[in-house]
């Protein structure tokens, strides 16, 4: 049976779930896109509800193609979207984690998800006053990375595994320079206001991506970061094997 009409219930229900606080409350959230449903197939977390546009061959229950559009969050509209059960890991978890501390924008956390992935991360923690990972724009910049990493909640510095070395633009030793061994954590700010004064008191090791420039934005610092430490610069425990 195709759903044709725009006050089903169902599709009010996906209209809900835009918002942060129903997100919250019901531990569900939405991810469009065939792309993203294949790499939630791929890591064995199974839609709860998944919906397709009727007449494109899609799994899922089809929905008038105009109807679909109109609950979708893109601005070109989908043919495909699964509602999904939001999974948190009980404590963040190494050899090697990202912690993100005041990251406001969806879109960095979603990239500095997918660079986690990318580069054998762990887990991710997020901390305060951090976007909600399980919102359409970092569900999309994730680029599926959330379906295959372990996301994790942490209130304070000390609940992090391993050395914990905070990133910070004016730390004086390069993070290329650091000798570190065993599991790490990378803690990561927000660009302009960078990680607080007692944050970065509670980091074992400060240090600073070396640039021209004045800052990096969030996404590109845990980028590089990842980089300097999977590639051997920091922690040889977490080099990348060579192709």
């Amino acid at each position: 049976m195709t759903i044709s009409s725009p006050h089903n219930d169902r599709l009010k229900q996906i209209r809900k779930l835009a918002r942060r606080r129903e997100r919250s409350l019901s531990g569900r959230f939405v991810a469009e896109g065939e792309d993203l449903l294949a790499a939630a197939d791929a890591a064995g977390w199974p839609a709860s509800e998944r919906y397709c546009a009727a007449g494109s061959g899609l799994p899922g229950v089809e929905v008038e193609p105009e109807l679909l559009a109109s609950v979708s969050q893109l601005g070109s509209g989908t043919r495909a979207l699964g509602v999904f059960e939001q999974r948190w890991a009980d404590a963040p978890t190494g050899p090697l984690c990202v912690a993100l501390h005041g990251i406001a924008d969806p879109g960095n956390v979603g990239t500095i998800l997918r660079s986690a992935l990318a580069f054998g991360a762990g887990s991710v923690a997020l901390g305060p006053d951090c976007a909600d990972p399980y919102g359409h724009k970092a569900v999309r910049a994730s680029m599926g990375a959330l379906f295959a990493l372990p996301l994790a909640r942490y209130a304070g510095v000390g609940e992090l595994p391993g050395t914990v070395v905070a990133l910070d633009a004016h730390a004086e030793v390069p993070l290329a320079g650091l000798a570190v061994d065993g599991p790490l954590t990378l803690l990561v700010g927000a660009e302009r206001a960078g990680l607080p004064g007692d944050v970065l008191a509670a980091a074992d090791r400060v240090a600073r991506i070396p640039i021209a420039s004045e800052s990096l934005n969030a996404a590109m610092a845990a980028t590089v970061a990842l980089y300097e430490v999977t590639r051997g610069a920091v922690a040889t425990d977490h080099r990348m094997p060579t192709p």
